[in-house]
């Protein structure tokens, strides 16, 4: 018996030639038989639990697609699986920002609960994740690509066979790996070789439902496309979005912060300390996240070519939104649309009607339930998401008429504060704290993109209170006389209040703390 090793450091068994001759029938015929029972134990075992696919990109915009709208990116294995699967045209982040929101993925928690806070946070290893639960359920689970919670630290984490990642933000170019606790340097382009692993793995013998878990450092900036895509947009030109012109009117009603971050790391005017010209930077954008398709498109090949593509769940996702000029802004953080927002695509043939649209809104806590759900696994009480197995299966099961946003203040970018806030299917309420300034309150169906702040006449000056107590006014005659009395439309009292008790409400349900505390 001879064992090769292949470039990804797996062995495999080869028998010589002159073995089989020397066997008897009756064993060949007892071998095979053990094969074929155990290929149909293996595909019985598929039908309950699937094979789940999660592919996960960086940064990648909700409308950063051709199908979606984009005018000019072209992708066209993207495009595919979305025309014959399930698209979410409401999903959304519950934290935009890298770490955070990858964990809230893995444990179906809120920041505020994982107390993943910041980009160089590890994630506590006791916390329950989809990975451990479906790993103790007897599913092959494979981590390839960035990791990105507890930066330098590459090393495995709990509930993965397989592991291939690397430390941080990474590099598209000539990025160190490390693979199941080995570091071996690699050639070529980082979105292409994490899809090499990726590909790998599927194309594994095995006898039990696997999960892969395919995270790209793409389109994550500085952004450097594929030399076969470089170049491929140069003559195109991103439209500028309406309110990224700095004029006084693309301001009227909105916090001073925002104006104030044109000029800033994250903002139009002094982006990435002013190294870096918009035009080009959305171009390069559009140019790298061409490798992410072609990734995908392997991806499925490879899953067609074993056969498993029609038995597998395959999900493909962001882990935030990101600002293309919007507001003066890049970027993400904020509670704006683009910033929240995020792709998602479900392709899972055997859970039922393929080509839909659903306008229910999915978080990224929502992942974890609805993975285990799907292998048939207990959902652990510490996951606060929901399950949208019952979506993906055709049914019309209640779900939430609200979710809550948080975001919390970071030393190193001081210049987005820190912000709880509701979004409804219509409103949308931030409540800012630490700042001297305005809240924002948008009607989601009349002004889509966030240039009318229906409360932005309120914000405290010289007198005393709060912004609430600005729309409100005072409750008594005597507090009237103090404080005011708020705003002169009822209807947009009523709204306020509706807004600010169902935030409220969110807190208390979820257990956030309503203000931060130093408690160490």
């Amino acid at each position: 018996m001879v064992r090769v090793c292949d470039r990804y450091g797996n062995s495999s068994a080869h028998v010589s030639d002159d073995v089989l001759p020397k066997r008897s029938l009756v064993t060949v015929a007892l071998v095979l038989a053990l094969v074929l029972t155990s290929l149909a134990t293996a595909g019985a075992q598929s039908d309950q639990q699937p094979n789940i696919v999660f592919i996960l990109i960086d940064d990648q915009r909700y409308d950063a697609l051709s199908a979606f709208g984009h005018p000019f990116l072209e992708t066209p294995n993207l495009d595919a699986i979305a025309e014959d699967g399930v698209v979410f045209r409401n999903a959304f982040v519950t934290t935009s920002l890298c770490s955070p929101s990858r964990a809230s993925i893995l444990t179906g928690q809120y920041a505020h609960k994982h107390q993943v806070l910041a980009n160089r946070t590890p994630l506590a290893p006791e916390i329950p994740t989809f990975a451990t639960g479906l790993q103790q359920a007897g599913y092959d689970t494979a981590f390839v690509g960035k990791w990105h919670m507890g930066a330098p630290d590459d090393s495995p984490r709990p509930g993965w066979n397989r592991w291939v990642s690397f430390p941080g933000q990474g590099r598209y170019f000539g990025q160190r790996l490390n693979v199941d606790g080995e570091h071996l340097d690699q050639d070529g382009y980082l979105t292409d070789v994490l899809t090499d692993y990726a590909v790998e793995f599927i194309r594994r013998e095995r006898t039990r439902p696997f999960l892969l878990y395919l995270s790209h450092k793409a389109v994550h900036s500085d952004f450097d496309p594929a030399p076969r895509h470089k170049g491929s947009y140069a003559d195109e030109r991103y439209p500028h979005p309406p309110s990224m012109a700095d004029t006084d009117e693309n301001y009227v009603g909105k916090p001073d912060w925002v104006r104030a971050q044109r000029n800033s790391w994250h903002g139009v005017d002094g982006m990435y300390d002013g190294r870096v010209d918009f035009d080009q930077f959305v171009i390069d954008y559009a140019e790298t996240l061409r490798a992410v398709d072609d990734s995908v498109g392997r991806v499925v090949a490879a899953l067609r070519d074993q056969g498993l593509l029609a038995s597998t769940v395959l999900v493909f996702t962001s882990d935030n939104g990101f600002q293309f000029g919007e507001h003066g802004l890049i970027d993400k953080r904020t509670m704006y649309e683009a910033s929240i927002r995020v792709p998602l695509i479900v392709h899972a043939p055997a859970l039922g009607e393929p080509s839909r649209e659903l306008e229910q809104m999915i978080l990224n806590v929502d992942f974890a339930p609805t993975f285990l759900e799907l292998a048939g696994v207990d959902v652990p009480d510490e996951m606060q998401g929901t399950s949208f197995a019952a979506l993906l299966r055709g049914e019309d099961p209640a779900w939430r008429d609200a979710f809550l946003y948080e975001y919390f203040w970071e030393r190193a970018f001081p210049q987005t504060p820190t912000v709880l806030g509701v979004r409804t299917n219509r409103y949308k309420l931030m409540r800012y704290h630490g700042i001297w300034d305005r809240y924002e309150l948008y009607d989601l169906e009349n002004d889509p993109d966030e240039r009318h702040n229906l409360i932005g006449d309120f914000v405290t000056t010289t007198q005393i209170g709060h912004v609430e107590t600005r729309v409100l006014g005072g409750s008594t005659p005597g507090l009237r006389a103090l404080l005011g009395g708020g705003a002169e439309s009822q209807e947009l009292k009523d709204l306020f209040r509706s807004l600010w008790t169902r935030l409220d409400e969110l807190i208390v349900e979820l257990e956030v703390a309503p203000e931060p505390n130093w408690r160490p």
